[in-house]
């Protein structure tokens, strides 16, 4: 006969209730602090509105939600002249759409980085804005500035909101190896990017992995893209507590690894509130996703990996010190994200995080998940470090279990 304290029912108001007391405490303690900008969005709707009734030489333009394959149809069947128009019509449009050839992407960023930067200058001396609505204009323009830098290679860029954008670090149409960095909370357009804490933001975290990968395996051609095209929690608060930024998320992931040029092998490499956009997203992705990996997971909306129903290696890893550890592996009534995935029972791929400090050291130079992530991201298992000394996260792949 079961017990009245160990009835399941209560059991998990019980976990329900911790996992409540959980994100109240950090709501009550500065990590849902609300930084929301109530950006221009004229520009991007305007734009939209005028694609959807838009038309090239006769030809009626495909919707702006269409399958990356019809897309990349569409401007294949093009002049070089009529994509330089639509380019420059649409440029808010262009530079969002996963099948428009990269070239095409790249020029329609940096156009609509050009737009969104004026709207913010003129928000900057806009009386009726309140001070941190100016100072608020005034860093987005100044990221916008450095976004739009010799060289940069910007792969996709809306300024409504928070503002979302993404970054290419390589040569994206030869690379035999793509890895995708997907952040967690916080990330934003402002933020994107950092001076200092560097290795903290998606760019440093991309540069970081593509410099490691080069020197782990000079001789692969790789691009490494800051992947932070969607809308993620402000904080960890109830947002983060719940998969619906996750499973809108996971849909632009999945158009996102669909458009890739070539048949490169992909890796995502899935910070935090990132892992849980990648645990949703892979069941649909294709079979180029060679490898999931997860650092400083609050779990991937599943109880092991072989829920996630995926072809791909599923790799975990976390310091010691990561906060994230403390928050409640578990989902009960929708809130909590499942288990964890460096138990043994979720059946991960366990790597060593030797050398990272905390929730945001992972991709710090010189950390053993820095080399881990590049390891996989070029192919190189066998340079892989395990958790623990038996090489058993190498286990099954091929020409990779000995050091």
């Amino acid at each position: 006969m079961t017990s009245f304290d160990s009835s399941p029912t209560l059991n998990a108001w019980r976990a329900l209730l911790a996992l409540a007391v959980v994100f109240i405490l950090l709501a009550t303690t500065g990590w849902t602090a609300i930084r929301r900008h109530k950006g221009d969005s004229d520009l991007r709707t305007a734009s939209l509105a005028a694609w959807a009734v838009g038309g090239i030489d006769g030809r009626a333009l495909p919707e702006a939600g269409s399958p990356p394959d019809r897309l990349a149809r569409f401007f294949a069947g093009l002049t070089a002249a009529q994509r330089a128009r639509l380019v420059d019509r649409y440029p808010l449009v262009v530079g969002n759409l996963n099948g428009v050839p990269l070239t095409l992407r790249y020029r329609a960023n940096r156009l609509a980085l050009t737009q969104a930067r004026k709207v913010e200058r003129q928000r900057m001396h806009d009386e009726r804005l309140t001070s941190a609505g100016r100072l608020t204009a005034q860093r987005r323009e100044q990221r916008f500035a450095s976004l739009m830098g010799e060289g940069r290679q910007i792969l996709a860029f809306d300024p409504v909101g928070s503002g979302r954008v993404s970054e290419v670090f390589g040569d994206l149409g030869r690379a035999e190896r793509v890895s995708v960095v997907v952040p967690g909370v916080d990330t934003n357009v402002v933020n994107f990017e950092r001076t200092r804490r560097r290795y903290t933001a998606p760019v440093g975290m991309a540069k970081s992995l593509y410099a490691a990968e080069r020197a782990a395996s000079p001789g692969t051609r790789t691009a490494v893209i800051a992947w932070a095209d969607y809308t993620s929690p402000v904080g960890v608060g109830m947002d983060a507590a719940i998969g619906r930024l996750a499973r809108e998320g996971s849909k632009r992931l999945d158009s996102l690894v669909r458009a890739l040029p070539g048949d490169s092998k992909v890796s995502l490499f899935c910070h935090s509130y990132g892992s849980v956009v990648c645990g949703v997203a892979a069941p649909s992705l294709p079979p180029r996703v060679a490898d999931i990996a997860v650092a400083g997971s609050p779990g991937m909306r599943v109880e092991s990996a072989r829920e996630l129903r995926t072809g791909a290696r599923v790799w975990a890893t976390r310091d010691h010190d990561d906060w994230i550890q403390d928050v409640p592996y578990l989902a009960v009534g929708g809130l909590g994200h499942g288990a964890d995935p460096m138990t043994p029972e979720f059946g991960a791929r366990v790597l060593s995080a030797s050398g990272a400090v905390g929730h945001t050291g992972y991709f710090e130079p010189g950390t053993t998940s820095l080399s881990n992530f590049a390891g996989i991201g070029v192919g190189s298992y066998s340079t892989v470090r395990c958790a623990g000394d038996d090489g058993a996260c190498r286990s099954g792949i091929s020409g990779a279990e000995a050091n």
